[in-house]
């Protein structure tokens, strides 16, 4: 996998420190169904590795990147050098999950450079709107793919104009989930899609009492609009 610039400020920043979603007791799950998305719930990451020494059953490592496809919900892991070469410059995929917890989301776009898709066939592109999932219901004629990243992650790190879908304070150690936000992407094939990332823990839980809570289990939701209109409508 190509080497991207924000791998080791993103390891620097966040070394020794564990996610933890800030939830109040009276916060509830929302519905995620709505018989035309795809929910993934609990789709487990590099749940072997470990930002610190001594966590149970786990080792300090980097974390490895896993590829996943929205049409047959298909997951690729990068375990060598050998697989980026083989997966990366494709079709393939949609989505690159990457770096600490796999909470680094790459969308698959052939034209940028610190893209781990970069100068394959992927026309992947992403932008965002502060709007609940269930409301956004097309492309508007405003929405501008011209933005410096194809990535999403912490909201404004490393630059302060990054769109990203967690909060991170440095002084409580705490990522928040963005709410209400949806982001507008086209695929690897491009075609227009939302996407809500919603949680990095197991079962998607309200309230995180533990710091140890099982991780990385991603849980999203995503709709693929398949005739190539600007249709997202859900409802």
């Amino acid at each position: 996998m190509k080497i991207i610039n924000y791998k080791y400020t993103i390891k620097l920043a966040m070394i020794g420190l564990l996610f933890l979603w800030s939830c109040t007791k009276k916060e509830e799950v929302p519905e995620l169904e709505d018989n035309k998305s795809t929910v993934i719930r609990d789709l487990a990451g590099d749940t072997g590795a470990s930002v610190g020494e001594g966590a149970d059953g786990k080792t300090q490592r980097d974390f490895r990147t896993f590829l996943f496809n929205f049409k047959d919900k298909k997951q690729i892991w990068l375990n060598n050098a050998e697989d980026s070469a083989r997966y990366l410059k494709t079709a393939d995929w949609d989505l690159a999950f990457t770096y600490i917890y796999n909470s680094i989301v790459y969308v698959n776009k052939g034209q940028d450079a610190e893209n781990p898709g970069f100068e394959g066939p992927g026309l992947g592109e992403i932008t965002y709107v502060d709007k609940p999932y269930n409301e956004v219901t097309e492309v508007s004629q405003d929405i501008n793919f011209s933005t410096r990243q194809s990535f999403v992650g912490w909201d404004g790190w490393p630059q302060g104009y990054n769109f990203g879908w967690y909060f991170y304070q440095m002084t409580t150690h705490i990522a928040r989930p963005v709410k209400n936000r949806t982001f507008i992407l086209k695929t690897a094939a491009g075609k227009y899609a939302k996407l809500e990332l919603i949680n990095v823990y197991q079962g998607n839980p309200p309230v995180v009492t533990d710091l140890h809570w099982p991780a990385p289990y991603l849980t999203f939701r995503y709709y693929v609009q398949e005739d190539g209109s600007k249709n997202l409508n859900t409802n």
